[in-house]
């Protein structure tokens, strides 16, 4: 069932009378009803475009949150063959906001850590909706360092309002968990990519986003601090969100042009929810062409391209 944004409502009313008029002709009224439904989900399409052609950053954020867009799980199920996932931190627990594991893309072997925010209440618990606590990185530095030793590359899956802020959180070494995870991205000597699947919030997805490239679909969002928590911030009042929002410059496209994301994987009409199957081929090809281009390139080579990419952060700035 489709699940619609507030701001998508013109097109819910056009679906909601195609809906009617095909629960009308399915009553046995003798009504002629194909010439009509087309005209209507002609008319939705249309404003769906329309829509989807002038979003505001807040409107992308709450695409990015959409509880059906694609998450991790999806990923794994139509990219990766043969995966195994590996579970605890070899310290103090198991974190099943941080998903980690080896497979199989097209046959080649590769790394993966990811966050997973759920799909279900049960699930979304279970996940502790994508926020991570330490133990979560010190699984993912683990996995990474296995795949450094190994010589696979690394994919990460970036999903996670931001990490986990609780007490035991915060006692078990949160900030210090995020930082570990931070310096062995950079200092892994196999090749690593990011894609920003949904949001990807502080250093909850930093830790895992210092890759050697970084990528993030159309109407996701990737930020210091979100929007509520900024708006927290600067008025002291989480309602100022959307304006939060739309001067943070949290946007693919804003990111794209200050250089601090190197590519942008383009959703159709309508947002990664309603075209999982695009999506999906999108990043395959992304993967596949970052895989190829990172083949044959040596360990300094790889460090030092990783490097300058985040050194050069800033300087087309004026």
């Amino acid at each position: 069932m489709q699940s619609y944004l507030e701001f998508e409502k013109p097109v819910a009313d056009l679906q909601g009378k195609v809906q009617e008029l095909k629960s009308l002709a399915q009553s046995g009224e003798a009504v002629e009803i194909e010439d009509e439904v087309k005209r209507l989900q002609d008319k939705a399409d249309e404003a769906l475009h329309e829509i989807y052609g002038r979003l505001t950053p807040w409107q992308k954020t709450q695409i990015a949150r959409h509880p059906l867009r694609p998450h991790f799980v999806d990923y794994i199920k139509n990219l990766i063959t043969d995966f195994v996932p590996l579970a605890g931190d070899r310290k103090f627990s198991e974190d099943a906001a941080v998903q980690t594991g080896f497979g199989r893309f097209d046959g080649q072997p590769v790394a993966i850590i990811g966050q997973e925010k759920g799909s279900n209440t049960e699930s979304r618990l279970k996940h502790n909706f994508g926020s991570a606590r330490p133990e979560g990185y010190r699984k993912a530095v683990r996995v990474m360092d296995m795949a450094d030793r190994f010589d696979i590359p690394v994919l990460f899956f970036v999903d996670t309002a931001g990490a986990y802020p609780g007490v035991g959180a915060e006692e078990r070494g949160q900030a210090e968990a995020i930082a570990r995870s931070t310096e062995m991205c950079l200092e892994i000597g196999v090749p690593s990519l990011a894609i920003v699947i949904g949001e990807g919030g502080s250093g909850g997805a930093i830790a895992i986003a210092t890759a050697n490239k970084v990528v993030m679909l159309e109407h996701s969002i990737y930020t210091v601090a979100s929007p509520e928590a900024a708006a927290s911030i600067l008025w002291r009042d989480a309602a100022k969100a959307q304006e939060a929002a739309n001067n943070m410059k949290i946007t693919a496209q804003d990111l794209k042009e200050f250089g601090i994301i190197d590519q942008i994987i383009p959703e159709p009409a309508g947002g990664a929810h309603r075209h999982a199957p695009e999506i999906m081929q999108s990043t395959h090809k992304v993967i596949e062409d970052f895989l190829a281009e990172f083949e044959g390139k040596g360990r300094l080579e790889v460090r030092e391209h990783r490097r300058e990419k985040f050194l050069a952060m800033g300087s087309n700035l004026t």
